[in-house]
């Protein structure tokens, strides 16, 4: 098979090479508005060849568009207007919106929503790796209004990424990722801003920067190019969890300023039952 990648980035370059590496395809085409990451992505032989979408599309047999999610929002019934009997499916992290955009598409079902759980703060070619992919979840979104024979290739490529599936709505997928992934990254943005605001004047804090701080911020590195539109398609399920998030700060607050030291053990170990989850996952 041949397979297109709309966003020849981390996600889009990471999959096409070890989706070739595998043998699940054959040819791997590109696709981006950035000449430059098209340039870099033939010298790392993440792609075989770069071309415009139109016939990339029509060379295809599966689409993929990794790209922010609100160019997927613009791009997708586009490139559904461009397909026979090609798979596409996209990468986003949100996905009512973009089922929303071609719910009355004539080639809907040709498409299937899907969000691989997994990603690095890093951007661009240069961060594509293979077997990133690996024993991470993707959630595939209502597949029941997709063909079963685009569903079926799907799930042969994310379990060729050596992933495990996870069928929710749309509904439910970005209620649920707004609590695993979106509050994440605020908080490590919110957390980066905090500290260089306190030490403008001196590099103390970087000097004494531990591995726990230093995970806890990493996620402050990631592109927002892609978090922004991330953020606004998610916006009302972000601001509840960002509600409950600063609902929990203010608790914490309230034990320090009261000297409450006993129900500030309290909350942190409720807190240390988050290992019970944590080690179900593994």
């Amino acid at each position: 098979m041949t397979i297109s990648i709309i966003g020849i980035g981390l996600i889009g370059g990471s999959m096409a090479l070890t989706l070739k590496e595998k043998g699940f395809v054959t040819t791997t085409i590109g696709v981006d508005n950035n000449p430059v990451h098209e340039q870099k992505a033939l010298e790392l032989g993440l792609v075989d060849k770069v071309l415009p979408l139109k016939e990339a599309v029509a060379q295809s047999d599966i689409v993929v568009l990794a790209i922010p999610v609100s160019a997927c929002v613009q791009l997708l019934p586009a490139v559904l207007d461009l397909v026979d009997k090609q798979v596409v499916l996209d990468a986003g992290s949100t996905k009512q919106s973009l089922i929303n955009a071609v719910k009355d598409h004539p080639k809907r079902k040709r498409y299937v929503a899907t969000h691989p759980m997994w990603g690095t703060e890093y951007s661009g070619p240069e961060a594509a790796v293979a077997d990133g992919f690996a024993n991470k979840a993707t959630v595939i979104c209502s597949k029941e209004d997709s063909d079963a024979d685009a569903v079926e290739i799907t799930e042969q490529l994310y379990r060729t990424l050596g992933m495990h599936l996870v069928y929710m709505n749309a509904e439910a997928h970005d209620v649920h990722v707004a609590y695993v992934s979106h509050i994440s990254h605020i908080t490590s943005f919110a957390l980066a801003n905090t500290v260089l605001e306190k030490e403008k004047a001196e590099d103390a804090i970087f000097e004494l920067a531990s591995a726990g701080f230093e995970s806890t911020v990493r996620l402050a590195k990631s592109n927002p190019a892609m978090w922004v539109p991330i953020f606004m398609q998610n916006r009302e399920n972000v601001l509840d969890v960002l509600n409950e998030h600063i609902s929990q700060l203010k608790k914490f607050k309230a034990c320090l300023e009261k000297e409450n030291f006993a129900y500030l053990q309290e909350l942190i170990e409720e807190a240390n039952k988050i290992k019970k989850v944590l080690n179900k996952k593994s």
